[in-house]
């Protein structure tokens, strides 16, 4: 089996380098640059890392650019979504468009196995592979990976997805890793240094609107433009007399509702509607009447939500056990089985 490993120059893909070279296994790695030209990325220390560890283990090393692929999917995605209002997930979109698929296109077809870093399992149920979760419930990313494709699937396998990460920490430290005492990586991949709002101003520019309480209609302040804000948004609204939290978006209108206090229930909603659901590996509901019992996340997060599914027409309805903060349209609703082990698919809340 020919194996191609993507590694970014952190713990985990180091780590999972480490793994498949124990199983006699020795992939060729791929460090893929995504990152804005101008976004100073940390490409040269990431580089520098993947390149000690292919030396390390004796693997060929590539460094592959996949830049203008990423502008063109996962950067107008994101632009496009929240200009419509709604609230994006850029790293769902980069793992399905590009490290599952444009890299595929292009390098990844010439191997049986992909391998990354990211904490997931899979499952076989008669004869087919389910996304399943990992055991580290913290660091669990299936819910990044519930777009992806069945046939991205069937050819990916995720080393570290049986480990906490502590382990995967110990392993890189005993190694001498340069990358095991190295920081996760946080924020949108593709903005490194540069400040969201900054980003999202070069490409949609400014539209002054009102600030509005909900609860009493009070014009309390303005804002440059609602494609700034999102619901569940506490900070950077520039109110006294908070905590204020964005809970509705007026589109047409510009205008931000905003409601007061560290817990208002205006933040919270009980249900969602999902549209343009998408299965990984098949349609495990089919037709059905009344609901089914599910689990679910609208963001990354180690806890899941008890709910149910139900089937109108094209849309999916589902009723949480428990009101659940800042349900955004444009967010991913990502469903699971009742037991929260084995990750379905995922819809955009509408």
């Amino acid at each position: 089996m020919n194996y191609a490993a993507l590694v970014s120059g952190g713990v985990d893909s180091s780590v999972m380098v480490y793994l498949l070279k124990e199983m006699g296994i020795n992939p060729t790695i791929f460090y893929i640059m995504i990152g804005m030209d101008d976004s100073e990325c940390p490409k040269e220390e990431d580089i520098e890392i993947t390149s000690y560890i292919a030396k390390k283990y004796g693997c060929k090393m590539e460094v592959v650019n996949l830049q203008k692929e990423y502008f063109d999917t996962v950067v107008k995605y994101t632009i496009d979504t929240v200009e419509k209002g709604f609230t994006p997930n850029p790293d769902v979109m980069c793992n399905r468009m590009i490290k599952f698929g444009a890299f595929n296109d292009k390098w990844g077809k010439d191997f049986d196995v992909i391998t990354t870093g990211h904490y997931c399992t899979t499952t076989m149920i008669d004869g087919k592979k389910f996304l399943s979760t990992a055991k580290d419930p913290v660091k669990d990313q299936t819910d990044f990976l519930a777009q992806i494709t069945y046939e991205q699937l069937k050819k990916t396998e995720f080393p570290v997805g049986h480990l906490d990460k502590s382990v995967v920490r110990e392993i890189a430290e005993k190694e001498k890793m340069p990358s095991a005492f190295r920081k996760d990586s946080q924020g949108i991949c593709f903005l490194g240094k540069i400040n969201y709002n900054d980003f999202i101003k070069r490409y949609l520019g400014e539209k002054e609107g009102h600030i509005v309480e909900l609860e009493t209609g009070k014009i309390l302040g303005k804002h440059k433009g609602f494609w700034f804000h999102t619901v569940g948004q506490r900070k950077g609204l520039g109110l006294s007399g908070g905590p204020w939290f964005v809970v509705k978006k007026d589109i047409p209108n510009n205008v931000l509702y905003v409601s007061q206090g560290y817990d208002p229930i205006t933040q919270y909603g009980t249900e969602m509607n999902l549209g343009n659901f998408h299965f990984i590996t098949e349609d495990v509901f089919g037709d059905f009447e009344g609901e089914k019992e599910i689990s679910l996340k609208i963001r990354h997060t180690p806890d899941f939500t008890k709910g149910w599914i139900s089937k109108h027409n094209d849309t999916y309805h589902v009723r949480f056990e428990h009101k659940l903060q800042g349900v955004a349209q444009g967010q991913f609703g990502v469903i699971y089985d009742k037991d929260s082990k084995l990750c379905y698919g995922s819809g955009t809340i509408i």
